[in-house]
């Protein structure tokens, strides 16, 4: 069994030449890279990751992510979940809407009570990306982000990301953004939503069937009510973590530090023991957020690829993790 391995490292890719002549997506709006053992599909919106399939203990191909049949549908959805896509040019929250550089203050928009929760309603995540590179196991996407467009935030940022597949199962995430005019806040993630049971599992559709292990992390993020860092950094005893999700919820919605860890180290692991997919992440970012979908409310439907006959086809409340490998939640007012 091919073990499939996901790779973030948020990198400056050197010697990639864009082809003149850009494919067009397939007849579903998708574009599809694959190698052997994984396939990935992706559309420009949000440049978003539709689809991820990798081959479960008996070799048989499931898609591991969240997302919709109908590519055209995720501008549509009004909740906007941020499915598999890059929230920037600041991910995650940004305390009471606002932050300072070189003395000057700037205000951001309040979309998360009183703070901006990933740069805002026209993050990169609503944007359409445009495709600069495609081949059979290789995308790049890239975006110009004008002054203001992401509201509040200072300055012109270019940015780009490479999904490149090998054959070995490993998913690799490549970004690269730069403000070539002035100071201006980044910090890139890739909002990853998994279930690698593809809910297939007849006995639970639940994450908590899952093993999650941080093997070079104690450390995590304390937080208030609304999940926004307080600027205390606690640690997780044997026996006393009772989660990290803010006032309301069940779950986890906090920001795990990892600490000297070896170079090119899975610092995450997630495994299904019904599935025998397991998913390791690399990355060189500090930390990350983990999200186990507390506030889902069972409308949104699954993938045609997901499910079973005597499933609900709805995603319910806990039934999925997301990932999302970055630097320290609001660290530029920290």
């Amino acid at each position: 069994m091919r073990v499939p391995t996901i790779t973030l490292a948020l990198l400056v890719i050197a010697g990639l030449t864009a082809s003149r002549d850009i494919p067009k997506p397939g007849a579903d709006g998708r574009y599809t890279i694959s190698a052997t053992g994984i396939r990935a599909q992706f559309i420009p919106y949000g440049a978003t990751l539709t689809n991820l399939f990798v081959n479960d203990k008996n070799g048989k191909e499931v898609d591991v992510v969240l997302g919709y049949d109908d590519a055209t549908y995720y501008p549509k959805d009004t909740s906007h979940p941020t499915y598999n896509s890059i929230p920037g040019r600041y991910a995650n929250r940004i305390g009471k809407a606002q932050f300072t550089i070189d003395g000057k203050s700037f205000k951001t928009q309040k979309n998360d009570g009183q703070n901006t929760l990933h740069s805002g309603t026209n993050n990169w995540s609503y944007r359409v990306w445009n495709v600069t590179a495609v081949s059979n196991d290789l995308i790049t996407f890239s975006l110009t982000d004008k002054e203001d467009e992401s509201t509040g935030m200072p300055g012109l940022v270019n940015a780009n990301v490479t999904y490149s597949v090998f054959a070995n199962g490993t998913w690799n995430i490549r970004m690269m953004a730069n403000a070539p005019e002035t100071k201006t806040p980044l910090m890139l993630t890739h909002h990853t939503y998994f279930n690698l049971e593809a809910y297939k599992n007849p006995a639970t559709a639940l994450i908590w069937d899952h093993t999650l292990s941080i093997p070079y992390s104690k450390r995590y993020l304390a937080i208030d009510s609304n999940a926004l860092p307080t600027g205390n950094i606690l640690t997780a005893e044997a026996g006393s973590f009772r989660g990290n999700c803010g006032g309301s919820c069940e779950g986890y919605n906090g920001f795990w530090i990892f600490d000297d860890a070896p170079k090119d180290a899975a610092v995450l692991t997630l495994a299904s023991p019904w599935s025998g997919i397991k998913a390791g992440l690399r990355t060189n970012q500090p930390g990350a957020v983990l999200y186990t979908c507390a506030w889902s409310d069972g409308t949104a439907s699954l993938k045609k690829t997901q499910g079973t006959g005597i499933a609900k086809k709805k995603m319910e409340k806990s039934t999925c993790i997301a990932i999302e490998a970055q630097d320290y939640v609001d660290g530029i007012n920290q």
